[in-house]
Formats: structure tokens, sequence, C-alpha cells
């Protein structure tokens, strides 16, 4: 089974409205997102070539493809392997649901599988918290600062100690002898960040997805179509990969 998840939104209402920076830092003059001056005109090619081979796409209103992807995560049983170059979908995984990351940041032929134990050496701090680590690291390729002066080693002390934001701040306002004084003032003085991070970082994964048939597609009987836009395109020998892959 497999499907493509796309964005329906990559700047939703809904997290903007929380924090109006929330990819600003992508925005370029006419409003829209900016994007690399060569990925553009390769989105309706992917498009086109995963509706010839009949691959299940989709994308939902406001929402972004992670939300999709992290919702077929919630919704479908496992095992299920989530093929992405971002690092945000690390807090989907679920070793009791097998539930793993095709990380693909070095290019396919050398990718990782990402599970728990990877984020564990990874990152030094429990894999099921990675969501935690991003709210006080924060992601500058979204625009998110996180809380000032944390940064990844006391984001990494805290995912250490704490499974949660409600119980960082408890802990820091109580004087927790694992925070030290410094680290205390920080997190207090970053509440209202966090009281929206966890809105802003964590992947909805509730989003309502059309029932389809996510079956990986049967060989058609004529691969007209498919060979036309090879040669269109001058996809060559990707399109015989994805041919191959389909054991067509």
């Amino acid at each position: 089974r497999l499907v493509a998840c796309i964005e329906g939104d990559w700047r939703p209402s809904w997290r903007v409205e929380l924090f109006p920076d929330y990819k600003a830092n992508r925005i370029d003059e006419e409003g829209e997102e900016e994007e690399p001056d060569l990925l553009a005109p390769q989105i309706p090619i992917l498009m086109d070539i995963l509706d010839a081979f009949g691959i299940a796409i989709v994308g939902v209103d406001d929402y972004e493809a992670d939300d999709v992807m992290a919702s077929f995560a919630e919704r479908e049983l496992g095992p299920i392997r989530i093929v992405t170059g971002d690092r945000d979908m690390f807090q989907v995984v679920d070793d009791s649901k097998d539930v793993k990351v095709v990380y693909l940041a070095k290019g396919i032929s050398q990718h990782d599988l990402v599970d728990l134990d990877w984020i564990q050496k990874k990152y030094q701090i429990p894999g099921d918290r990675y969501a935690l680590f991003a709210m006080f690291r924060g992601d500058p390729s979204d625009g998110l600062p996180g809380v000032k002066g944390i940064g990844e080693k006391g984001a990494a002390l805290i995912c250490n100690f704490f499974p949660n934001v409600d119980e960082v701040i408890l802990a820091a306002k109580g004087n927790h002898p694992d925070l030290t004084p410094n680290l205390i003032k920080k997190i207090l003085d970053g509440q209202d960040y966090l009281a929206i991070a966890p809105t802003l970082v964590q992947c909805a994964r509730n989003v309502s997805l059309p029932q389809l048939d996510l079956a990986l597609p049967k060989k058609p009987e004529d691969l007209s179509e498919i060979y036309s836009l090879q040669k269109q395109y001058g996809l060559g020998a990707s399109i015989d990969r994805m041919i191959a892959a389909l054991r067509w």
C-alpha cells in the first residue's frame, strides 16, 4: 500500500494565527512560498507521473503534508514507513506499531531508517520526545525560535528529565534540582512561546482523510501514457526504477 502526501497549505491559517512568523522566512515579495528555481517546475511533473502510475495522492485543505502523513500513521495499521527528508516526522516514530521514517537527508542510496533507538543515539534524548526537543530547540527552517538561549544541549537535558511542556514549566516554577537557575530563568521567560509551541510543532494526527484504495497499483494493459511522460520529461532511468519497484 502506498500514498503520496502533499501540502494542502504549506502555512496553515491555524498555525499562523497562533504565531504570525510561522514560516514567514520563506515568503517571497509577492507573499508566496519562496521555492528554489528548479523545484517549482518539477511539482506538476511529479503529479502527472504519480497519476499515470495510479498512485494515490492526498492533500487536505489548511494542513501540511506532515499533518496528513501523521494522520495516516495514526489511522493505519503498521508496519508503516514514512519517506521524507523532513526531520519533523521523527515525532511520529513508534516502535510498538512499527512506524519508522525513511530519512532522505543524505539521499536515497544513503538513507537512514529512523526508529526510537536512532533518535536516542542521534540527539541523546528518549526517542519518543523528539517533538518536545524541537519545541525548546526551535527550527529556523520553519521560522520557529524555540526558547531563547536554550539551544540543542539545553533542550536535550530537559527532555531527559521531563516528558512534556507542562511538567517542564511546573519543574521550573518549583526550582527543580535537575534544572540550573539559568535554565529555570530561560524556561520561565519563554512561557508565552511554550504555551503555543505544542500546536506549532506537533503534527496534527486527526486530519479528516479520504477513504481511498491505497493498494499498490497493478500493471495497466497499456503503458503508453507512462512512456510518453518518460520521453516528454526526459525521465529515463527514474521511470524504469519505478516500474521495477512496482514489479511490473
